[in-house]
């Protein structure tokens, strides 16, 4: 399964999101997921921002090999499932051709009970991204798990 998550440049909270799914679905044993980080309005090959790469190293988690890429035509028909982490987000992929198959991160993580946004951190403190790394995981580890049950279910 390919998944792909989307923000607005792909420096914060997507390569954090990113990073802490793959991390997640190791520890799981969840095999087979393919997870992978693009922006809406993104610089192609910016670093992470430095407070992701902080926020990431303190919490065991390396983004200092990534590198920002703008959404695509492409990417989006290639995943599976498309998580965003606001409303805006969902409009560009959808007009890109996602639509049935992307949803607000939050929303799907909740399976319909939560639509908040997930916070922007850029140009906030370390604090500002702690809180959505937080954030992030609690969602993240949710998807993960719904995943690997819909798929157990579907006998995959």
């Amino acid at each position: 399964m390919e998944l792909l998550l989307v923000c607005t440049g792909n420096t914060c909270r997507s390569p954090m999101a990113e990073i802490i799914a793959q991390a997640v679905a190791l520890a799981r044993g969840v095999e087979g997921l393919h997870v992978s980080s693009a922006g809406t309005s993104a610089w192609e090959n910016a670093p992470a921002s430095d407070g992701a790469l902080l926020v990431a190293l303190e919490n065991g988690l390396d983004l200092s090999h990534h590198r920002a890429r703008a959404l695509s035509r492409e990417l989006v028909e290639r995943a599976d499932l498309v998580l965003v982490m606001g409303p805006h987000h969902r409009e560009r992929v959808e007009a890109l051709g996602g639509e049935g198959k992307v949803h607000l991160l939050a929303q799907y993580a909740s399976q319909g009970k939560d639509s908040a946004a997930i916070a922007d951190p850029f140009g906030g403190d370390l604090d500002a991204y702690r809180a959505t790394f937080r954030e992030l995981c609690t969602a993240i580890e949710r998807v993960v798990d719904r995943v690997a049950a819909e798929r157990d279910a579907a006998g995959e």
